[in-house]
């Protein structure tokens, strides 16, 4: 039997991703570039004839509206598509809305670095009535507050990002349906982390480009057999 094909896209270039800002869970626009790349992910899609039976993402627009235009140059955009915030990117805490240069000249590379990427490390945390906290955004009304982040390492990330997989994806997955999930930067290293099974130092070298399909395939298992990107 043919390996499982699953498919992973990093959204578009944001407006922060440009300006170089931590984003985390802003909810922040794709840039004009970021539009060009989700419809170039789409036409790369389609050139080499996937077709998807169901997609997930996050709430967040950014990766909401990179979907949009990759499955509107796939002609797909009617299939059934879950949007929950446990794909969202990683809660960056105070870093969110500074720039990153900013940030590495304050407190130097070293720890920038460890906040950026390492597993456990957390960067620092908002106060509870930091208006960038969650619980004053409205998407996020019907969660309850410890579901809610201050700040999250990659580790932390990675435990909602599995819950998802395996209450929903995974079994979708077994029964035949071909699966899109289109998210973010630190919510998809956390995936790829498990499905490779990727050691809690190598995944600091691990950085994803916007835009860029990833092609999994699996076992019928879904054990990780190989991957490799679409890039034209």
């Amino acid at each position: 039997m043919s390996n499982i094909k699953l498919v992973l896209l990093r959204h578009g270039q944001s407006e922060w991703n440009k300006k170089n800002l931590f984003t985390g869970w802003n909810d922040i626009e794709l840039s004009p570039e970021g539009k060009i790349e989700a419809i170039q992910a789409g036409k790369i899609l389609k050139k080499n004839n996937f077709k998807f039976d169901y997609a997930y993402t996050s709430v967040l627009k950014r990766a909401i509206h990179t979907l949009w235009l990759t499955l509107k140059e796939l002609n797909q955009l009617w299939i059934p598509v879950k949007k929950t915030w446990r794909l969202n990117e990683r809660h960056y805490g105070r870093l969110q809305g500074m720039n990153k240069d900013q940030i590495t000249n304050k407190f130097g590379i070293k720890k920038v670095q460890k906040w950026r990427r390492s597993f456990t490390a957390e960067p620092p945390s908002l106060s509870i009535d930091d208006i960038r906290w969650p619980r004053f955004d409205l998407k996020y009304s019907k969660l309850e507050d410890y579901q809610l982040p201050l700040s999250e390492s990659l580790s932390k990330t990675l435990d909602r990002v599995i819950y998802i997989w395996k209450k929903s994806i995974s079994s979708k997955i077994r029964n035949g349906e071909r699966i899109l999930i289109v998210a973010h930067g630190n919510s998809l290293r956390a995936l790829i982390k498990y499905i490779e099974n990727i050691n809690d130092n190598d995944i600091i070298n691990l950085n994803l480009a916007t835009g860029i399909p990833i092609i999994y395939e699996l076992d019928h298992d879904l054990n990780y057999k190989k991957k490799y990107y679409l890039n034209n």
